[in-house]
């Protein structure tokens, strides 16, 4: 059987890995707290199902929430324009296109720039060759991908494909059977600003006993909150501690203890509040991300919370910073778990 370049060099990154696997096994949680990463953290590097799994076991982490372009290309998905980590991201993914924050594909003044008839026809087309691909393709693919990353030692708590209106009820169907292949116990999304987006999907993840956990970026608040988590006892929160301070200047401490039980996952990044030199430049408006330790977030605190509380969600690392000069990404995540198990030790 012949091989092409590319399949060499996949056989090659698998066989590096498995070597790896057989080494050891990530242990990410510290003092019983499941310390994480969704793989948006690895978004600057190629981003293929096995270069993933190499980024976590090299940063020493054992739980993720993963992203859907990671799996879908794995699974065989048409490529869709902009590859690699942004690909997947779609309407509502964090500080992606279409959520809070969103930067990419702005025009003059911030405002979204006005696509060409050609470019609403293209997109049309790929969303409709996505659409037909994932009503057809086996979970198989998914089942082996969960093999693959749970032999290496990482799980995959959380599964991001945002759900929308547009969406037919097979292609929800798809998300909520794709999350339940891959191990994951929540779907993640953002914070619906739609009754109607809100309701169905609550009312699809208790049908399907699957949570659908809601993602922040600073938005919500109490009653928010309250709304969301009325809607069923399949819905949950994505928190994201970063964003809620940035945006709001407040701690998110008060919030975390209210709403522990309906807590799916909590997003940890630093980010300086409202009031800083740099404010309203940060995803959401606000401050800016920052390297941990020097923003405003109360990191610690939460860390030291879920521990002393016996909390069960897992903290997501979100590498969001600018990566400093002479550094790269994979160290600063590194930093970002050092962190954490300091904090927790």
């Amino acid at each position: 059987m012949l091989h092409t370049r590319r399949d060499i060099g996949k056989l090659a990154l698998a066989a590096g890995t498995a070597g790896r696997l057989r080494a050891q096994k990530p242990n990410s949680n510290f003092g019983g707290v499941q310390i994480g990463a969704i793989t948006y953290s690895f978004r600057a590097l190629p981003g293929s199902a096995e270069e993933t799994l190499k980024y976590c076991l090299d940063c020493g982490i054992g739980a993720i929430e993963l992203m859907s372009n990671v799996a879908e290309s794995y699974a065989g998905a048409p490529a869709q324009a902009g590859g690699g980590f942004g690909s997947g991201r779609g309407p509502g993914g964090p500080g992606g296109p279409g959520g809070p924050g969103g930067g990419q594909g702005r025009g003059p003044g911030g405002g979204r720039a006005q696509m060409t008839p050609e470019q609403q026809a293209a997109m049309q087309k790929a969303a409709a060759e996505m659409k037909d691909w994932r009503l057809s393709v086996s979970m198989d693919k998914y089942k082996a991908f969960r093999k693959m990353y749970e032999d290496a030692g990482v799980t995959i708590y959380a599964f991001k494909l945002p759900p929308t209106m547009s969406m037919s009820d097979p292609e929800y169907e798809y998300i909520w059977n794709v999350g339940e292949a891959l191990g994951a116990n929540h779907i993640t999304m953002e914070l619906p600003a739609d009754d109607a987006l809100l309701q169905r999907v609550a009312g699809f993840a208790a049908t399907r006993k699957l949570r659908i956990a809601f993602h922040t970026h600073g938005q919500g608040g109490d009653s928010a909150f309250d709304k969301a988590l009325g809607a069923s006892n399949y819905t949950a929160l994505n928190l994201d501690a970063g964003h809620y301070f940035g945006v709001n200047g407040k701690s998110p401490v008060p919030v975390i203890e209210k709403y522990h039980d309906r807590i799916a996952s909590l997003h940890l990044k630093d980010r300086k509040g409202p009031g800083s030199a740099a404010a309203t430049t940060g995803p959401g408006g606000g401050g800016p991300n920052m390297p941990w330790g020097q923003g405003g977030t109360p990191l610690k605190e939460i860390l030291q919370l879920m521990k002393k509380q016996k909390y069960k969600f897992p903290g997501s690392i979100e590498y969001e910073y600018n990566t400093p000069e002479g550094s790269d990404v994979l160290s600063e995540v590194k930093k970002c778990v050092r962190y954490c198990k300091d904090a927790l030790s």
